[in-house]
């Protein structure tokens, strides 16, 4: 069996924040965000989050980057959630609490809205905080042997509307009562059949490769069309009356006007691969 790629060799590294801890990669049109913290399950502190937002203001800005991929490194978590380690001093009281959440809710702002297609590639514990930050992601893609929990009953906090929301929505009311009021561990075959991820790659087969494929199937894809699909469903996915109809109309016509529009039709004639330039 072929060694297991690792994101921390393959990327070019862009970008470096929290001492490292947080890192910004590039493998051809993918992005990567790698969470980096591996002794500690790769638990998000404080300073963390700050790299989060500006790795992600990176890649929105970056016009080659067209996918990107959030992970954890060392093969043993993708996130466990927030570094516990801080909240004796940060996270003490609901005061502290609330000054925490402004503290880190600029990155949680920009996972929240981030413009591009996102997958999450999921290895050994997802915990916590961690299944809040994989559910921001477009997509999910589990390892075999992944582990899911939300242990905030065991620890006595809460979580607010946002990130229940989106819980909500992946897995339903019910599932969502189980895993919170439960606190207890998911593998990745539960949690492919509550909703929570839509990929589990089968035993032996490597989950970064398999993420990194499925990020670059998509880059390969005209840009302006995932976009507009994204965008789209976000849109489906509002009350009616919240929906930006006419910004989803301006996404059909940017595509229709689109250089790469007549690069697909002109490939489908000729039947040869489309080259696409999000133009």
């Amino acid at each position: 069996m072929n060694a297991e790629m690792r994101l921390e060799d393959a990327m070019q590294v862009v970008g470096s924040y929290a001492e490292g801890k947080l890192m910004a990669g590039r493998i051809d049109n993918v992005g990567v965000m790698l969470f980096n913290q591996p002794a500690k399950r790769n638990a998000v502190s404080i300073e963390m989050w700050e790299g989060v937002s500006e790795t992600l203001d990176l890649f929105a800005a970056d016009k080659d980057v067209r996918v990107v991929v959030y992970a954890g490194a060392g093969g043993k978590a993708f996130v466990s959630g927030s570094d516990i380690s801080q909240f004796a001093a940060r996270r003490n009281s609901a005061e502290a609490n609330a000054e925490f959440a402004r503290l880190t809710g600029r990155g949680r702002s920009k996972l929240a809205t981030f413009p591009k297609p996102s997958i999450a590639c999921i290895q050994g514990y997802c915990v916590g905080g961690g299944i809040a930050i994989a559910l921001q992601a477009d997509l999910r893609v589990a390892a075999s042997d992944a582990v899911f929990a939300i242990p905030a009953a065991r620890l006595g906090i809460a979580y607010g509307i946002e990130p229940m929301e989106r819980l909500v929505a992946l897995v339903g009311p019910a599932r969502a009562r189980l895993m919170l009021y439960t606190g207890r561990r998911f593998t990745a075959a539960e949690a492919f059949t509550m909703g929570l991820v839509e990929v589990v790659t089968t035993p032996g087969h490597d989950v970064v490769q398999e993420s990194v494929d499925l990020a670059r199937t998509i880059a390969e894809n005209a840009p302006l069309s995932v976009l507009a699909t994204k965008f789209t469903i976000e849109q489906v996915l509002k009350d009616t009356g919240a929906r930006d109809v006419d910004g989803v109309t301006e996404h059909v016509r940017r595509c229709m006007d689109s250089a790469d529009y007549r690069e697909g039709r002109t490939a489908f004639t000729a039947k040869r691969k489309p080259v696409f330039v999000g133009a």
